[in-house]
């Protein structure tokens, strides 16, 4: 289902979900403080176009909860909801649910995107 289900979920919504990413990350990018904030944007953005056949696994330190924390009141929030609200309505037939559970597991990527390592 990898291949097959990361071309339709490209074609029918995935390219939104990235472009958020992206744009979070260009935003991020605009102060030399937040520039590594902004590259692990685009590294998620990467996630968010194709996210089908890849696992995230959690982990990090003080650093990354200071990070996460930072992130969740200036950019986490907005993506998070957006995630929520497209696996939601994906949620709604048999044929979307695979799509929806990637909008959930990208919405709690983007309220802790730090100290998270994606494999695949």
């Amino acid at each position: 289902m990898g291949c097959l289900g990361n071309i339709v979920w490209f074609l029918f919504g995935g390219v939104l979900s990235g472009l958020s990413w992206l744009l979070a990350g260009l935003l991020w990018c605009i102060t030399i403080v937040g520039i590594p904030v902004g590259v692990q944007c685009f590294k998620l953005a990467g996630l968010s176009f194709f996210p089908f056949g890849k696992e995230v696994e959690y982990g990090g330190g003080a650093g990354s909860l200071i990070l996460n924390i930072i992130w969740i009141v200036v950019t986490g929030l907005p993506l998070a909801l957006e995630h929520l609200v497209f696996g939601l309505v994906l949620c709604v037939t048999v044929v979307g649910i695979p799509f929806g559970l990637q909008h959930f597991k990208l919405m709690k990527l983007a309220l802790m995107p730090f100290g998270a390592e994606v494999r695949g």
